[in-house]
């Protein structure tokens, strides 16, 4: 069920000669590629030095060199390493590059300073594989104890063949490999919020009716039973969960599975993209614009970037999923977001395509310091939400109830592949009151629907100036009410 706006929102949404456009705040600019090497990036990070590594599905690692000139131009790709076995994961460490390959976690050296890698150790290949196409190996930087995580899919949609295919791993300092999380299904990237929390991102398919951004809570289940098998080699998170109920619902089935922690953030399926990837925390602390701490999570089909802001409500994350870049050039797959604010992006249009239309790409976005018109964030309230703006609001019409619209819906949790939105709603918005100091507005909507994402569309929101929010669109998941 989709609703139909009343033609007052359909006018106040309607293009504004003056409202500017994404590329007028993060312009996306090409790395250039004059030796026609084909990338298909797979994942990206940056050292603390200003050093830029990109590995490629292919397994190569490229040192970009000049990675942050003013002029992009003047970024050239050097061969670091080759040889390796489709590369989903870098992180650096002291002298050492850390690359998860599809069989293991591998640390390479520049020994002898030339520019290229001359050692080749493997630091931990505690899981299996088969041959299976779907078995990728995502990999993480470092987390705040210093371990690699490892996030590997399935063997194919439903089911595991080999050691921890459906599990997140920890790889401690000292070369111990710890199951962590069971209950994955086909991840596409791995990374930690500003508090350090593990999350990452799983396609829609078997018990996943869309594609979301999940927390990794240690000793949790992530919702796919595939591969639960693999408790019979481990103690290290207790006992295997009970399987859930075929066709049942998320919210019903977490009061019979105790350790079943729900998707943080939904990401519903061909509305904001079809297959998330890379998460990139913004820690710049204002040099990549207003985002400081939220999350991005870049789409491989749709070659775009979404922003999500989270809040932990009795215990569970969860939070709103806004539109925030798109028209890469093909489909995005690796990200990292260095200090000063460049955030590099690349990736492939193989296997599934994607909408960019290039075969692969390696991308840089700066901020050009213009603060876009956004609704930076959206927060969950006994009676309704509260949203917060990059800049005051027209009073006028924020506190207008008609310049909101909602609609609300889950999907059924069940083994089939995907699925509809089901149980949908219309809650009502009921009343917007303005702050004092116009940058937040809070919603009085009914009724409010555990479980549900609530997607709000606000196209009568204009800010101080006349200007149109840059993106209308918020997609919030309600695991938990506040206060209820």
């Amino acid at each position: 069920m989709r609703f139909l706006l009343p033609s007052l929102l359909f006018a106040a949404a309607a293009a504004h000669a003056a409202d500017p456009t994404e590329s007028d705040y993060y312009p996306i600019q090409n790395i250039p590629n004059p030796a026609n090497l084909v990338l298909e990036t797979g994942a990206i990070t940056h050292t603390p030095d200003g050093r830029v590594f990109a590995a490629t599905r292919r397994g190569d690692v490229f040192q970009i060199l000049n990675p942050l000139a003013p002029d992009i131009a003047q970024a050239k790709l050097s061969l670091f390493a080759s040889g390796l076995h489709e590369c989903l994961g870098l992180a650096w460490k002291k002298d050492s590059l850390y690359v998860t390959q599809r069989p293991e976690v591998t640390r390479l050296v520049d020994e002898d300073g030339d520019g290229r890698a001359d050692l080749f150790e493997t630091v931990s290949d505690a899981w299996g594989i088969s041959g299976d196409y779907h078995e990728y190996a995502f990999g993480s930087e470092f987390d705040r104890d210093g371990n690699l995580w490892v996030a590997l899919c399935l063997t194919g949609s439903f089911g595991s063949s080999v050691d921890y295919r459906g599990w997140a791993l920890r790889v401690t300092p000292e070369g111990k490999t710890l199951p962590t999380v069971c209950g994955v299904r086909s991840p596409g990237g791995i990374g930690f919020n500003a508090v350090g929390d593990a999350f990452y991102t799983d396609n829609q398919g078997p018990w996943n009716g869309s594609s979301s951004l999940k927390w990794l809570k240690p000793g949790s289940f992530a919702g796919h039973p595939g591969g639960n098998d693999w408790f019979k080699l481990t103690q290290e998170i207790g006992p295997r969960p009970p399987d859930p109920h075929d066709n049942s619902r998320m919210v019903t089935e977490r009061q019979r599975v105790p350790t079943l922690v729900p998707p943080a953030a939904m990401l519903p399926h061909a509305r904001v993209g079809q297959s998330p990837t890379a998460i990139e925390c913004d820690t710049t602390r204002g040099k990549f614009g207003p985002f400081h701490n939220q999350l991005f999570v870049s789409d491989q089909c749709y070659s775009n970037i979404t922003r999500v802001s989270l809040e932990m409500v009795n215990g569970v994350y969860q939070g709103v999923a806004i539109p925030f870049l798109e028209n890469f050039t093909s489909g995005i797959i690796g990200m990292t977001l260095t200090p000063d604010g460049h955030l590099f992006a690349g990736g492939s249009d193989r296997g599934w395509g994607s909408r960019g239309g290039k075969p692969y790409n390696l991308d840089r976005v700066a901020w050009t310091g213009k603060t876009p018109f956004e609704i930076l964030d959206m927060k969950a309230a006994p009676d309704g939400f509260t949203l917060h703006f990059t800049a005051p609001v027209n009073p006028a019409a924020a506190s207008n109830p008609a310049s909101y619209a909602m609609e609300a819906w889950t999907w059924a949790y069940r083994a089939e592949y995907g699925g509809p939105e089901v149980d949908q709603l219309r809650p009502a918005i009921t009343a917007a009151q303005v702050s004092p100091d116009r940058l937040s507005v809070k919603l009085r909507v009914a009724p409010l629907t555990k479980g549900h994402v609530h997607y709000l569309k606000s196209p009568g929101v204009l800010s101080g100036d006349g200007l149109h929010l840059l993106h209308q669109d918020a997609y919030y998941t309600l695991n938990e009410i506040p206060g209820a």
